[in-house]
């Protein structure tokens, strides 16, 4: 048996999992907040600082091999000695808005970026923060001379600083100057972005020790914070993740990078060789949270009047597009509810359209990826929100697969802690470079479409008309909607859509801190189950 640890450093605090080797059993745990906010300029340091607190009271006594998870797209930019120009840009800073949309125009426009490095920019991503850098502070930006991201930067830390800096491909992938698909730097988009060419960390393999620290400590490769959460997971070929945080985010591991002239969907590397493409929404729990203040209620609140009401909610179609939306691409919209009528006029149903509105806007963002090939047999959600009645009971049949919702942990931790334990196992010749360690699944409970699944699907075919109607030609002809979903229920949802249920004339990216510690609110149903792991787990 050996020990191992993995750490992760979000946006908000350093968690730390120390755990066996050979079971993943945990078997001590730290945790310490970031002592300033997560948001706009933050020096790193404070990182260093949770960490030691976290690691406090010789938690990592006998640990062999250390694995690092961090935020992503956050920016540090050094200077030919290695020291910071200016305090880290993170991911959920604004200020390079402006400067994205200057990048994807001078690179010929989203086609052009997403065949480029399978994205195309956004404000939060590495490479605007440097046109906006470029910009905004040229004399930090023409002494910059080698970028790093959170996760390098901790590596680097850890290892003493050593002259050989290195990330891995999950990190690199959300730079927006690395692609997942030709697994290769863009120098020359940085060049673009930032105006002179910088040095740039190694891209190490899955398997692969960054390093060892001046103790002696194995430091395995690291990865950006949704990649090691879903290896802590277990998640594989099959699986979507769903994210509900504020906004939305759903993704999954597919064996090939997914190039999409649109930019809807990012593709971006995993944490073991294959790719995650991911699509973002920007309406999820905002849009119940929205609603429940309409209502005077809270979340738990809502839940409960939303299952007073019935599949359909009396005819009412809410599009969840609050903020505008990315999936589809309606930056300026604002949401819409249709098929009021006197009966449809109360509390449950309006809730239960909160509900339904925000899982089938989440269902569009699932059928991008569906409509690309990507093959998609169970979902998990995370959040708190998966922990609410409404949510469990609507979303198997909306979504037209089983759902898996897991208990409580620190994943994105878990899975450091795993890949350090792959990246031990094969320097000592006892773990192949190819395959992870089998560590058990997460324990979760299950939830079925069952007979509800043509219900469900109606429910869906009435939303997308909604949509159709209101913004015609958001998505191509047939790319999302009940028909992308491969099961073989449309007879059956025509038959329940003329057996009284209304489908005619009724008309939606970043994961947030804390999505990966599932859990938060009680609520029953469903089975415990330790979910089938993926990338090997058992």
């Amino acid at each position: 048996m050996g020990i191992v640890a993995g750490l992760d450093s979000s946006s908000e605090s350093t968690r730390i999992v120390v755990c066996d080797t050979d079971t993943g059993a945990v078997i001590k745990q730290g945790y310490a907040p970031h002592p300033v906010g997560g948001s706009g300029d933050v020096d790193p340091q404070a990182w260093l600082m949770s960490l030691g607190e976290a690691a406090e009271g010789g938690l990592l006594e006998g640990v062999q091999a250390i694995g690092v998870s961090a935020q992503q797209h956050g920016l540090l930019a050094l200077d030919a000695g290695g020291v910071l120009v200016r305090p880290a840009l993170m991911g959920n800073d604004k200020r390079a808005q402006s400067a994205a949309a200057d990048l994807t125009e001078a690179l010929g426009g989203r086609t052009a970026w997403a065949q480029a490095v399978g994205a195309v920019p956004t404000a939060s991503q590495p490479v605007a923060k440097l046109r906006w850098l470029a910009r905004s502070e040229p004399d930090s930006a023409h002494r910059v001379a080698e970028l790093m991201q959170p996760h390098d930067w901790l590596v680097w830390q850890l290892l003493g600083r050593p002259v050989r800096r290195t990330t891995d491909r999950g990190t690199a992938s959300s730079s927006g100057y690395w692609s997942a698909a030709n697994g290769s730097w863009r120098p020359d988009l940085v060049q673009l972005a930032l105006g002179h060419q910088v040095r740039l960390p190694e891209v190490i393999g899955p398997a692969d020790a960054a390093g060892h620290t001046p103790e002696g400590l194995l430091i395995s490769a690291g990865t950006g914070e949704t990649m090691a959460a879903a290896f802590g997971l277990g998640v594989g070929a099959g699986d979507a993740v769903i994210s509900l945080g504020a906004s939305g985010s759903v993704f999954s591991i597919h064996h090939e990078a997914l190039a999409d002239p649109t930019g809807t969907i990012l593709s971006y590397a995993d944490a073991t060789g294959m790719h995650l493409p991911v699509v973002h929404t920007l309406n999820a729990v905002r849009t119940l949270r929205g609603t429940a203040e309409l209502l005077g209620t809270d979340l738990d609140g809502l839940s409960a009047l939303a299952m007073k009401s019935t599949p359909g909610s009396y005819g009412l179609v809410l599009l969840p597009y609050l903020e505008g939306e990315r999936t589809p691409h309606l930056p300026h919209t604002a949401g819409t509810l249709t098929g009021l009528r006197r009966e449809s006029m109360k509390p449950e149903h309006l809730a239960r359209a909160s509900f339904e509105g925000m899982l089938c806007g989440l269902a569009d963002a699932l059928d991008v990826l569906r409509g690309r090939g990507v093959q998609v047999r169970r979902v998990f959600l995370l959040g708190p929100a998966a922990d609410l009645q409404a949510v469990r009971a609507i979303a198997p049949a909306l979504l037209g697969v089983q759902v898996v919702v897991p208990q409580p942990a620190d994943y994105a931790a878990l899975g450091a802690a795993r890949q350090a334990a792959w990246a031990l196992g094969v320097s000592h010749g006892t773990q192949s470079p190819h395959e992870p360690p089998r560590w058990p699944a997460a324990a979760s409970q299950v939830f079925e479409p069952g007979e509800e699944l043509p219900v469900g699907q109606a429910v869906r075919q009435q939303y997308v008309a909604v949509r159709e109607q209101t913004h015609p030609g958001a998505f191509e002809p047939g790319a999302v909607g009940p028909g992308a979903i491969e099961t073989g229920v449309q007879e059956t949802v025509g038959h329940a859509a003329g057996s009284g249920f209304e489908t005619g004339g009724y008309e939606a990216g970043g994961f947030e801190s804390g999505a990966y510690e599932t859990g938060g609110y009680e609520s029953g149903g469903g089975h415990d189950h330790g979910a089938p792991g993926g990338y090997g787990a058992m």
